[in-house]
């Protein structure tokens, strides 16, 4: 983990995931969310093809590659953010992002049950700890509900997402995954989830609207070049290399940087159950994080 090669990607990801996080807010009342989703991947997958072309991979990646690419682009690039962006509806983005801390619990029951990583007791007990931390703090948001929605819808969504991202994070790092070029898996993945997310889109909410506010694109571009481009590559990178269960360290740094930005910008309000919440949650993924694993 202390690899420069490892843990330069690391921060670099945590970093700009963590603003990601707060940037969706501006990305979700303007126009449809799952129509806001499809703009995002309309604009990084062209851009995807473009590195992978730069890096000089090779775009032929089979019929089992493409049936990959299909389900990553399913999971990660349709379901995950559509369910991410409906969560933070009703639930702060700094909430949204501790709750995708614990992506490291599916992450490394589908790695034993797919890959046959092992999962070991202190991880479960970490684990455990973690939840309760998260569930303070959905107990304190309850109380608050700053956005006026349903906590426990949001609760629902961001469950789904995080199940929906844990999929994708293991079944890349199959055999079949392994043996593909990132970026080429990754440049297909996103133009196979952009035709989901247009389905989705025009079926939810009918014909696109396009917005016109400058802050709208912006956020977007963000969204669709730094917080996607750049960063899933190194991401999925970073799992092949020490496994799903331990890539979701890089969650317990996006939540730092998430709710510093959430206190800032969007005014979240800390209580002493809040703080213990936080707390415990980070520290519950520490010591499942530090847990042995294969």
């Amino acid at each position: 983990m202390l690899r420069l090669r490892i843990a330069l990607p690391f921060l670099v990801v945590a970093l700009i995931w963590g603003s990601t996080w707060y940037v969706i807010t501006g990305q979700i009342h303007e126009v449809a969310p799952s129509w806001s989703v499809a703009y995002r991947f309309a604009i990084a997958t062209p851009a995807m093809f473009a590195v992978a072309l730069a890096m000089r991979r090779s775009l032929a990646i089979g019929r089992a590659g493409h049936l990959l690419a299909l389900a990553v682009g399913l999971t990660q690039f349709c379901g995950n953010f559509n369910f991410v962006y409906r969560a933070e509806l009703h639930l702060t983005s700094g909430v949204v992002a501790v709750m995708f801390g614990m992506l490291m619990v599916p992450n490394a029951l589908f790695g034993r049950w797919l890959l046959g990583q092992k999962v070991t007791p202190r991880f479960l007990v970490g684990s455990a700890i973690a939840i309760g931390g998260i569930a303070l703090l959905l107990l304190h948001e309850a109380r608050l509900s700053p956005l006026g929605g349903s906590v426990m819808l949001g609760v629902a969504l961001a469950i789904g997402g995080i199940l929906s991202a844990s999929i994708a994070n293991v079944i890349q790092a199959n055999e079949t995954g392994r043996a593909l070029p990132m970026a080429s898996l990754l440049a297909w993945s996103m133009l196979y989830g952009t035709g989901f997310d247009i389905a989705v889109a025009w079926a939810l909410a009918g014909p696109p609207t396009i917005p016109a506010a400058p802050a709208f694109w912006a956020g977007t571009a963000w969204l669709a070049i730094a917080g996607s481009v750049v960063t899933f590559p190194l991401y999925y990178t970073i799992v092949r290399q020490i496994g799903a269960g331990r890539a979701a360290y890089n969650g317990v740094l996006v939540i730092v940087v998430a709710m510093v930005i959430s206190t800032l910008a969007e005014g979240y309000a800390w209580s002493l159950l809040a703080v213990a919440g936080a707390v415990l949650g980070l520290g519950g993924m520490l010591i499942a994080l530090r847990a042995r694993q294969v």
